[in-house]
């Protein structure tokens, strides 16, 4: 498990493209075959991928936890972002096909993830934070989320948002989770912008086509910088920082958030002539 400890707002300022990504951008997951583990300081949040090429992936705790397991005192969010596989929570079987979701009680003991065809594989997306309390192990299906539409064709961000771990949706401790789609012709996500004061986001870009990028802005409203994002990368974005992106071209992203509590809605907005 890789641990990463991130910039704080001054420093930030000082720091050159290379540095912003070596610390900021989470580029090295969903290897083939294997699970990728980066350990944030930014709220303990782990960043994680399984991507099974063979035989069963599972999912275990490494030094940097100091527990018998990687649940113990954890909660875990899983998306499938590839082909058809399944997650095997203590001998309970779930089928995962593509944007399905899973949340992973505290406690669980074993969590194994395999794919349905070893040559067209599953890409599991996984986040964890610490869990003070256990909520039942539950699975979301597409139709299952509550889904919001926003934006406009005019503003060019027109998207929908797919809310599958929230108060009123699947029940956690403090893990809030979903995707958001955007309408092909639409490349702005989150604009206007915001930042979390009370906690941290991270983004999983996805479905960005092999030679399209996004751009995601980060950084204070009032000093920002971007950072260069192709397809299953990720950017974790601490309370201080805004974030937002525009693609080459639409694109999806997976949301995720621990901290001070779980209210989708509480967040900072920025005026749009504050932002520099």
């Amino acid at each position: 498990m890789e641990v990463r400890y991130l910039a704080d707002q001054v420093r930030y300022q000082r720091m050159n493209t290379d540095e912003l990504r070596e610390i900021f951008l989470l580029d090295t997951l969903f290897n083939k075959g294997k699970i990728d583990l980066i350990y944030t300081e930014a709220d303990r949040g782990i960043v994680g991928s399984a991507v099974p090429a063979g035989s069963e992936l599972k999912l275990e705790a490494g030094k940097e936890l100091a527990s018998d397991y990687f649940a113990q005192r954890r909660e875990v969010g899983v998306i499938n972002t590839g082909a058809k596989g399944y997650v095997k929570v203590d001998g309970k079987v779930y089928e995962m096909e593509n944007r399905d979701g899973l949340y992973i009680s505290r406690g669980s003991k074993e969590i194994l993830f395999s794919s349905e065809n070893a040559s067209d594989p599953a890409y599991f997306y996984i986040l964890s934070y610490p869990a003070h309390r256990e909520y039942p192990t539950a699975q979301a299906k597409l139709a299952d989320a509550e889904a919001v539409a926003l934006g406009s064709d005019e503003e060019a961000n027109k998207r929908t948002i797919y809310k599958y771990i929230h108060p009123a949706g699947i029940k956690s401790c403090q893990l809030v989770m979903g995707f958001t789609v955007l309408e092909v012709g639409s490349i702005w996500n989150t604009m206007s912008a915001h930042t979390h004061e009370r906690r941290t986001e991270i983004y999983m870009y996805f479905d960005v086509a092999e030679k399209d990028i996004v751009f995601h802005f980060m950084g204070k409203p009032d000093e920002t910088r971007h950072i260069l994002v192709r397809n299953r990368q990720a950017v974790v974005s601490p309370s201080w920082s805004i974030h937002s992106g525009a693609g080459t071209r639409n694109y999806s992203f997976i949301w995720g958030m621990g901290g001070e509590n779980q209210a989708f809605d509480d967040m900072d907005h920025v005026e749009m002539d504050i932002l520099r």
